[in-house]
């Protein structure tokens, strides 16, 4: 074998450099060899030893998810609140009650009184003003108009229909509370009723209501006069 000694010592230093390369290589493919020495063994050494590595890859692929879906979740793309979104004062339409009320001297079902204005009138009723302003704006809408009593307001009844009906207005017997409990009136009470017998309850008017768009509404089914 010939030896070749170089005049330059510097001239080795490749060689020393792919030397100290391969030393790192080896090393490393020890370590790596060192690693997976226990999986690589034969019979149920090999087998006890991958199963807590799978149950530990498992349990952090679960704290990945569950970490990743909490930081994606947004308000905005939160499922949105299957409760019904309350309605505004009256706007929620309701369907008449069942029963009867006794008009003038015969007996009629309440959801025969459609495309009206039943003023539900409590008793001692201190509102003969807001009945007459009632009355004058049911009469410009070409809408009927019903005083409505029960109980003790019943006594008053002809009386307040007379004075304050304009003679328009027609007196009905609640004599059974049909809409009484129905709409358990507080102060002067108007239920406007649609053609197709639901209605839209006025409660609290102020005392200079306008109610003149909403009675010739009346003639229309009550979901598109609302929408």
């Amino acid at each position: 074998m010939n030896i070749v000694i170089p005049d330059d010592a510097r001239e080795l230093d490749r060689d020393v450099l792919a030397y100290r390369r391969e030393l790192r290589a080896r090393r490393r493919r020890q370590r790596i060899m060192r690693l997976f020495r226990p999986f690589a063994r034969g019979g149920s050494g090999g087998h006890a030893a991958i199963v807590p590595l799978i149950a530990t890859c498992a349990a952090l692929l679960l704290l990945a998810g569950a970490m990743l879906s909490v930081i994606t979740i947004s308000p905005a793309s939160a499922p949105a609140s299957s409760a019904t979104p309350t309605q505004p004062a009256g706007t929620a339409l309701t369907s008449l009650p069942a029963g009867t009320v006794q008009l003038d001297d015969r007996t009629v079902q309440v959801r025969s009184l459609r495309s009206s204005a039943l003023a539900l009138v409590p008793a001692d009723c201190d509102c003969g003003p807001a009945l007459r302003r009632l009355a004058g704006q049911a009469a410009a809408a070409h809408v009927a108009l019903y005083f409505v009593a029960a109980g003790t307001a019943i006594a008053q009844l002809a009386d307040l229909t007379a004075r304050y009906g304009g003679g328009t207005a027609v007196a009905v017997y609640d004599r059974s509370n049909v809409l009484g409990a129905a709409y358990h009136p507080h102060g002067l009470t108007v239920a406007l009723v649609y053609s197709d017998a639901t209605a839209r309850v006025r409660r609290t008017l102020p005392a200079g209501f306008q109610l003149g768009p909403d009675l010739r509404e009346l003639r229309l089914p009550g979901s598109r006069a609302v929408s």
